[in-house]
């Protein structure tokens, strides 16, 4: 017994989608040693620890003006940082404590998991492979790796999560989004989903109860309760 009251399950299948940085795992290390590495290579100032912060999530062609990287450069920038984050960097990180007892309990509920990451749909898979966690989703969804390409957004990735677990639109009201930043918000939104926001990651409080967050929770156990309550609050 955790000591939490019994909520009653939905009848119907629940889908929760997942965000993978900042949700999952903590992968500011191996993230910011490897933008440091393209933007010296490419004869950029290397980002902040804060700058790296803020950009990790959205797509880099969104967050790397921000940071100095003309349009035009940010192809080449981004094929440097790739350069050593897919040997080197996205193997820098860790789950946050909790994470493998968070999914046992959704997968223990009878919810369906599905991965929903910006992060290129190759490197994710890999991620979730090298953390043991492959059983846990039905559907692992991330976006393409060309830049500009046509799933790039977090809002383009729910929707292709949504389609390949074959959910219909009459049936939206059964999905859940859990991230951590204000574009997992945001993607969920326009996809006519919830987003319960976690506190843990690299977004604010703030950011996801200004982006709309429908709910926020502050540790891995609190996600299963949260999922059930968010189900059970009349978006049926």
């Amino acid at each position: 017994m955790n000591g939490r009251a019994e909520v009653p399950l939905p009848t119907s299948t629940t889908y929760v989608l997942l965000d993978l940085d900042g949700t999952l795992s903590d992968s500011s290390p191996g993230i910011a040693r490897s933008l440091r590495h393209a933007f010296e290579r490419c004869g950029y100032p290397p980002p902040t620890d804060e700058q790296v912060r803020r950009v990790i999530g959205p797509p880099f062609e969104v967050s790397f003006p921000t940071l100095g990287i003309p349009g035009h450069d940010i192809a080449r920038v981004v094929d440097a940082y790739r350069e050593r984050y897919e040997e080197i960097g996205l193997f820098e990180n860790e789950l946050y404590p909790g994470i493998g007892e968070m999914l046992d309990e959704l997968r223990t509920a009878g919810h369906v998991l599905s991965l929903a990451t910006a992060k290129p749909q190759t490197t994710a898979v890999r991620i979730v492979e090298h953390f043991g966690l492959t059983a846990y989703f039905s559907v692992q969804a991330g976006a393409t790796t060309e830049v500009g390409s046509h799933r790039r957004t977090k809002a383009e990735v729910i929707t292709y999560a949504m389609a390949r677990l074959g959910v219909a639109n009459g049936s939206r009201s059964s999905v859940v989004m859990v991230g951590d930043r204000d574009h997992d918000v945001e993607g969920a939104t326009s996809n006519g989903i919830d987003c319960i926001g976690v506190t843990w990651g690299f977004g604010s409080r703030d950011e996801l109860t200004s982006a709309g967050a429908s709910a926020l929770v502050h540790e891995p156990g609190e996600v299963a309760d949260a999922v059930t309550a968010t189900y059970r609050s009349g978006r049926t």
